[in-house]
């Protein structure tokens, strides 16, 4: 049985200077969290570190990778800032109370119909031939869709499922058993 294990992990604290820019670093609290992050980290036996390209995500990597110093690293677009909007033909499967909320999504977010995000999970979310490894390093919705996932719940229901900076969410795929939910949200670390 190969077995498949994603650590998902939101990016440090980012510096509240930034105004939430998308090209906003990590705050001084954000470098202390990845620091953590990455002893906590340092005995499982990663195969890679995939984070997201915005620079909060990036920094989040660079440092915990000073603690995983034989694994390689590198920006993915999988693991991109995204939230998941319903197209109009799918708007009737998120509440009507999230809509207005949706509406308000930056362009540069928007993944309508969740399409890249389902993209990520059919990318990561498979069981190989062996045992693997991986740490993501992404965003909150990002994880939200991935636990959503796991759980097989409607579509909408990665609202709410908060991530905090620099937790640790770890799924799992079995060659032969549905996808697992191991751990959710962890801060023990922090």
């Amino acid at each position: 049985m190969a077995r498949t294990q994603l650590y998902l992990v939101r990016h440090g604290e980012q510096d509240q200077a930034s105004g939430h820019a998308s090209d906003g670093g990590l705050s001084e609290l954000g470098r202390e969290q990845a620091d953590r992050l990455g002893r906590r980290l340092s005995t499982v036996p990663f195969s890679a570190i995939h984070h997201s390209p915005l620079a909060r995500a990036a920094q989040t990597a660079d440092i915990v990778a000073g603690h995983l110093p034989q694994v390689p690293r590198h920006g993915c677009d999988h693991v991109a800032d995204r939230t998941p909007v319903p197209s109009a033909a799918q708007r009737g499967r998120y509440p009507d109370r999230w809509h207005a909320w949706l509406d308000g999504v930056p362009d540069d977010e928007r993944d309508e119909d969740a399409i890249a995000l389902q993209a990520a999970v059919a990318h990561f979310g498979v069981a190989g031939d062996t045992d693997r490894h991986e740490l993501l390093i992404t965003h909150n919705f990002v994880i939200g869709w991935f636990v959503r996932h796991m759980l097989d719940a409607p579509v909408w229901r990665w609202i709410g499922l908060n991530q905090a900076n620099c937790a640790i969410t770890v799924v799992q795929w079995d060659s032969d058993r549905p996808p697992t939910l191991v751990s959710f949200n962890d801060t023990g670390h922090l």
